[in-house]
C-alpha cells in the first residue's frame, strides 16, 4: 500500500472511529479496520488472534495477539482512561499496561510480546518490553493520518529498526565528516585538485572498510581495525597503501610469502569492483588523533553494519564543502520523497502484480507465476541521469530484491532442500541500474551505496535458504557515469531501447542563480526558443529525456524545482514538449522537499511524471499527497485540456493598464528612514515637500514606514539651498557612473530623478504587492495617494475605481493568480504580463457593476474597522477579521454572479476553467 493511500485511509479510519468504541461490540472490528484499511493487511483475521486463552489463576483472555510481530493488545472502552487502574476479577486493581504485563508473564517464553499496545479508541500507548521503564509512545486516534506509521511496528518485524536505522545512518554521517576534516589537515597541499579527489576516494575506502568489517564481509569482524591497530600513527599512511594494493589482487596471484610477512593483512579477501584499484590516490600522514578517530570512534565504538546505503548515501556525500553543494545544485533525499517517485511510477503496479499471483491456489502455477514475476524484475532497467549520491537507484534496488525475496519464498518452498548457489537463486543485480553524476566524488558515493546495498539484501536471500554464500569478491559492477548529462549522449549510459524508467532530482537552480556555463548549457540543450535564459536548470533534464524518450514505452519521473509549472516557464518549457507528442502521467503539486542530510535543504518541489505512452489512469496529487484520478494533466498541473498563458504586454480586456512602480538605482541615496526624515526636515524645512512616503510590498502590507526624496520638480535653486539634499544627490551620481550598466552610467547624467519612474501626478492609484503569502486566500490590495510613491515592488493600477478593487479582488481573480503566476518559494508572485494583461473581465452590465463597487466598499469598510492592523494582519487566515471574510464573501458572490456561475457549487477548479475558457475565447478574438 502507497503512502497517499495510507493517508487517505487512516483519514477515513478516523471519521468512521470518532466517538465510538464499546469494548466489547467494537474491538474485533476496530482492529480488523485498522490492519486492512490503514496498514494494508490483506487478510487481517489471519493475522491477528482475539481472545487468546492464557492461564492465571483462572482461564483468562487476551484481547488482541499477533503472533508474526509478538504484539499483545489490550483494549478497553472509549470510557476508560488507561491511566487509571480497573478492578480486575481477582479485586486486584491494575492499569490496562499492568493487566498485559500481567498475561504476558504468564505466557511461555517464545510467546512473550516484545510490544505491549493498550487503547480505548482514543489513544494508543506503546510500550517497548526490551525497555520496560521507558515512556510509552502515546498515538492520538485524531492525529493518525499524520501518525500511522508509527503502527507499522504491528504488521512489519523489520519496521522496529527503521528509526534506528536511520540514526546509524546520520551518526555514521558525522563520523566521516570528522575523519574527513582531520584527513584534510594532513595533506600538503588541500586546494590541489588531485588532493581534493584523493581524499575523497580515501573517504569511500575506509568506509567501505569499516562496513566490510562489521558487517562479515571481510570474512569475520574487526579485520580492518585489528590490522590498523599495530601500527602507530607514523605508520599508518604505509599500512593502508599496502592493504588497498592487497585488496585489488586476487589470493592466487598474491605474493607467496606474504602470510609469512604480514598474516593479517594476507587475510584480506579480493575485493575486485574497482574500489581499490586506482593506486594514484595520495594519502597524507596520520597523527594520533586521527589514529584514534578512526580506530577508536569510528571501528571500536560504532556498528556500520546497521546503515541505510539509501540515507547514509546522502549524508556520505554532505563530507562535501557547502559552497560546492550550493554551486552544484545538490539536495539530498529522504526515502519518503524517493517513494513520491517511485511507487505511483513502478513499485505499485508491482507491488500488486505480486499480491495478485499470492493468491493462487494450485502450487505448480504459483512457482510457475512468481519466476516469470522474478524475471520480470530482473529484467527492468533504471536510469537516473543526475543521480548524486543514489539515493533513488539504491532505495529503488532495495525494493525490487525485496520483492524478489518475496517471490522467491514462494518459488522454494522448501528453502533449506532447494538451497543452491546465489548466482542461481538470485537474478535482480545493480547492474540493472544506471547513472550520470558530475561530481567525483558523489559517483564513488552511489556505488558503494548500491554495493552496500547488495551486500544487506543477499544476508535477507541467506537468511531465508539458511546459506552461506560469500559476498566477496564484488562480481557485479556498476554503471554509475561520471559527467554532465547535459552534454553527454544518455545513449552511450544506457540505449533507450533497453531502458524501462528515468527517475530522479536534477540540480535545483533557477534561471537568476545558474552560472554563464549553465545558461549556456540550457541554450544548448533547448535550442534557440523565446525565454530561455529564464526557465530553471532542470528545464534541460526534461529535454534530454524527451528526446532520449522518443519512440519508446520509458517512462520520466523528475522531482523539479515547482517554478517550470507556474508562470511564463510553464509555456517557454512545456509547450514544445508537448508539440512532441509527450503526455504528463502523474504529477505532485508543490510540496516541501526535505532531506536526511545534516544541513536539510527545503525546496518547494513538484514531481512530473511523462512518456510518449499514455496511461489509463492519470493520477493528480494535492499539496497535501491526496491522489485524484483525472482526465488531463495540463503544464500548471491542473486538470484541464493543454492551454498556454503566453505573456502580454497589454490587457487582454481589462479597462486600465497596470505597471511596475519606479525604481530608483540609486544606490540608497534617495530613501530614508524615519529618524533621517525628521533629520532633513528640522535642518532645513523646504525638503519636507519633497520626502514622500515610498512603500514596496513589504512597507504596504505591514504598516511599515519608508521614506524617499521625490525629487521630479525641483529647481536648482532649492537644491542649492538643501545640503543634505544635496550630498545624496551626489552620492547617486557618483553610484550610477561607477556601474558596469552602460544604461545606468548614463542615467548619471539626471541624478535628481528616479531611473524608472511610473507614478500618477494626481489622484489614487490600486497597489498590488509583486509577492504575497501562499497562506493567505487573497492578495491585499489598496488604494494609495498618488503622493505615495511606490517601489518597483508594487504594481499600480492608475485611474482605478471601486469597481476595479471589487474584481481584481475576488475570489475569480485570486484563483487565476495561484493557477498562472510564478512563486518565489511558495509565494504568490504576481506578474502584469501573464497575470493581469491576461486575465479576462466579466461581461457585466451597469447594475452587476454597481453591486461589485457596494461590496467592494464593504471591504474597505471592513478594514477600516481595525485602523491598528495591518493589510499582513488583516488577510492572515488565523487573524481575519469575521466582517471582512464576510465582506470578501459578499464580493466574491456578487462578482461570479457577473461572470455568469452559480454561487452555489462552483469551486475553484470550476472558476478557473470557466476563465480558461473565457481565456481562449478573447485571445482567438483578439487573432
Amino acid at each position: 500500500m502507497d503512502i497517499t493511500t495510507q493517508k487517505r485511509n487512516a483519514k477515513q479510519f478516523i471519521q468512521n472511529w470518532q466517538n465510538r468504541g464499546h469494548e466489547k461490540q467494537d474491538s474485533q472490528s476496530f482492529w480488523l479496520q485498522l490492519l486492512r484499511d490503514v496498514l494494508g493487511v490483506e487478510e487481517p483475521e489471519q493475522f491477528i488472534k482475539f481472545e487468546k486463552k492464557v492461564q492465571l489463576s483462572h482461564e483468562s483472555f487476551i484481547d488482541g495477539y499477533i503472533e508474526q510481530t509478538h504484539v499483545m493488545i489490550e483494549q478497553k472502552g472509549s470510557n476508560k482512561d488507561l491511566d487509571k487502574p480497573i478492578r480486575q476479577s481477582s479485586g486486584e486493581l491494575l492499569t490496562p499496561f499492568q493487566q498485559a504485563q500481567r498475561y504476558a508473564n504468564n505466557l511461555p517464553y517464545s510467546e512473550r510480546p516484545r510490544w505491549i499496545v493498550t487503547c480505548n479508541f482514543i489513544e494508543f500507548r506503546v510500550y517497548d518490553m526490551e525497555h520496560p521503564n521507558s515512556e510509552p509512545v502515546r498515538i492520538e486516534l485524531k492525529d493518525l493520518e499524520k501518525t500511522y506509521y508509527q503502527l507499522e511496528f504491528l504488521v512489519d518485524k523489520s519496521n522496529e529498526h527503521l528509526e534506528k536505522e536511520k540514526q546509524v545512518s546520520l551518526s555514521a554521517g558525522e563520523l566521516v565528516g570528522k575523519i574527513y576534516d582531520e584527513l584534510l589537515k594532513q595533506y600538503k597541499d588541500p586546494d590541489n585538485e588531485h588532493s581534493q579527489k584523493s581524499i575523497n576516494q580515501l573517504c569511500v575506502r575506509i568506509v567501505f572498510c569499516l562496513y566490510a568489517e562489521d558487517a562479515g564481509i571481510f570474512g569475520k569482524r574487526n579485520m580492518f581495525h585489528d590490522y590498523l591497530e599495530q601500527f602507530d600513527a607514523r605508520q599508518m599512511r604505509q599500512a593502508l597503501i599496502k592493504l588497498f594494493k592487497v585488496l585489488d589482487i586476487k589470493e592466487e596471484d598474491r605474493d607467496p610469502y606474504l602470510a609469512d610477512d604480514d598474516p593479517k593483512l594476507a587475510e584480506f579477501p579480493y575485493v575486485n569492483g574497482g574500489m581499490f584499484s586506482n593506486e594514484d590516490i595520495e594519502i597524507p600522514s596520520f597523527t594520533d588523533e586521527l589514529r584514534s578517530l578512526l580506530l577508536s570512534k569510528a571501528s571500536d565504538e560504532f556498528d556500520w553494519s546497521e546503515i541505510s546505503p539509501t540515507i547514509f548515501g546522502a549524508v556520505f556525500e554532505s563530507t562535501l564543502n557547502p559552497e560546492t553543494r550550493r554551486q552544484g545544485g545538490m539536495h539530498y533525499t529522504s526515502v519518503e520523497n524517493i517513494h513520491k517517485v517511485i511507487d505511483p511510477l513502478f513499485l505499485n503496479d508491482l507491488k500488486n502484480e505480486l499480491n495478485e499471483i499470492k493468491k493462487t491456489k494450485q502450487l505448480a502455477t504459483l512457482k510457475k507465476k512468481a519466476s516469470k514475476f522474478q524475471d520480470k524484475l530482473a529484467n527492468l532497467t533504471f536510469f537516473d541521469p543526475a543521480c548524486g549520491s543514489g539515493n533513488f537507484l539504491t532505495e529503488t534496488y532495495l525494493q525490487l530484491r525485496k520483492l524478489e525475496n518475496e517471490a522467491i519464498k514462494l518459488i522454494y518452498p522448501n528453502p533449506s532442500l532447494d538451497v543452491g548457489q546465489a548466482k542461481d537463486i538470485i537474478k535482480v543485480s545493480i547492474q540493472q541500474f544506471y547513472g550520470i553524476e558530475i561530481n567525483d566524488f558523489a559517483v564513488s558515493v552511489a556505488k558503494t551505496a548500491l554495493w552496500i546495498a547488495e551486500s544487506q539484501m543477499l544476508e535477507e536471500t541467506k537468511d531465508i535458504f539458511y546459506a552461506d554464500w560469500d559476498f566477496l569478491p564484488l562480481k557485479t559492477y556498476t554503471h554509475i557515469h561520471e559527467g554532465n548529462a547535459l552534454t553527454m549522449d544518455w545513449n552511450d549510459i544506457i540505449p533507450n531501447y533497453a531502458c524501462h524508467y528515468i527517475m530522479g532530482n536534477p540540480p535545483f537552480i533557477g534561471g537568476m542563480m545558474m552560472s554563464r556555463t549553465q545558461k549556456e548549457e540550457i541554450k544548448k540543450v533547448l535550442g534557440k526558443i523565446k525565454g530561455v535564459g529564464e526557465l530553471d536548470y532542470v528545464s534541460g533534464w526534461y529535454k534530454k529525456a524527451v528526446q532520449y524518450i522518443a519512440g519508446t514505452l520509458i517512462e520520466v519521473a523528475f522531482v523539479s524545482t515547482n517554478s517550470i509549472c507556474q508562470g511564463q516557464q510553464a509555456v517557454t518549457l512545456w509547450k514544445p514538449l508537448f508539440a512532441t507528442g509527450i503526455q504528463i502521467n502523474y504529477a505532485y503539486k508543490t510540496f516541501i522537499w526535505n532531506s536526511e542530510a545534516k544541513e536539510k535543504a527545503h525546496v518547494h518541489c513538484i514531481i512530473v511524471s511523462f512518456s510518449y505512452k499514455t496511461r489509463k489512469k492519470k493520477i493528480l496529487f494535492d499539496e497535501s499527497g491526496q491522489p485524484t484520478v483525472v482526465k488531463y494533466i495540463n503544464s500548471y498541473l491542473m486538470n484541464r485540456e493543454n492551454i498556454f498563458i503566453e505573456s502580454r504586454s497589454e490587457p487582454l480586456n481589462a479597462p486600465h493598464k497596470i505597471r511596475f512602480g519606479s525604481m530608483p538605482r540609486d544606490g540608497g541615496g534617495f530613501i530614508l528612514n524615519e529618524q533621517q526624515k525628521e533629520e532633513f526636515i528640522s535642518k532645513n524645512p523646504l525638503s519636507k515637500k519633497f520626502i514622500h512616503l515610498y512603500l514596496g510590498a513589504v512597507e504596504f502590507l505591514h504598516n511599515k514606514k519608508r521614506y524617499c526624496l521625490w525629487l521630479t520638480n525641483i529647481t536648482p535653486r532649492e537644491l542649492q539651498s538643501m545640503p543634505l539634499v544635496l550630498k545624496r544627490v551626489q552620492k547617486v551620481k557618483e553610484f550610477r557612473g561607477k556601474s558596469k550598466a552602460l544604461s545606468t552610467r548614463k542615467m548619471a547624467a539626471t541624478p535628481t530623478l528616479f531611473a524608472q519612474r511610473a507614478q500618477p501626478t494626481s489622484g489614487n492609484y490600486i497597489a498590488v504587492p509583486k509577492t504575497s503569502s501562499q497562506r493567505r486566500r487573497y492578495i491585499p490590495i489598496g488604494f494609495l495617494s498618488s503622493e505615495v510613491i511606490a517601489s518597483d515592488l508594487l504594481f499600480l493600477i492608475p485611474n482605478a475605481k471601486l469597481y476595479d478593487f471589487g474584481i481584481l479582488s475576488s475570489n475569480m481573480h485570486n484563483s487565476w493568480m495561484r493557477a498562472v503566476a510564478g512563486r518565489l518559494k511558495s509565494d504568490y508572485r504576481y506578474a502584469k504580463d501573464i497575470v493581469y494583461n491576461n486575465f479576462p473581465w466579466p461581461p457585466a452590465t451597469e447594475k452587476q457593476k454597481a453591486k461589485i463597487e457596494k461590496t467592494a466598499q464593504a471591504i474597505l469598510d471592513a478594514r477600516a474597522l481595525y485602523p491598528d492592523s495591518s493589510l499582513a494582519d488583516l488577510y492572515d487566515p488565523l487573524t481575519m477579521p469575521k466582517e471582512l471574510l464576510k465582506a470578501h464573501q459578499d464580493n466574491d458572490r456578487t462578482v461570479m454572479e457577473a461572470y455568469g456561475l452559480p454561487v452555489k457549487g462552483t469551486t475553484e477548479s470550476d472558476a478557473v476553467a470557466h476563465l480558461f475558457k473565457m481565456y481562449e475565447k478573447l485571445t482567438k478574438e483578439k487573432n
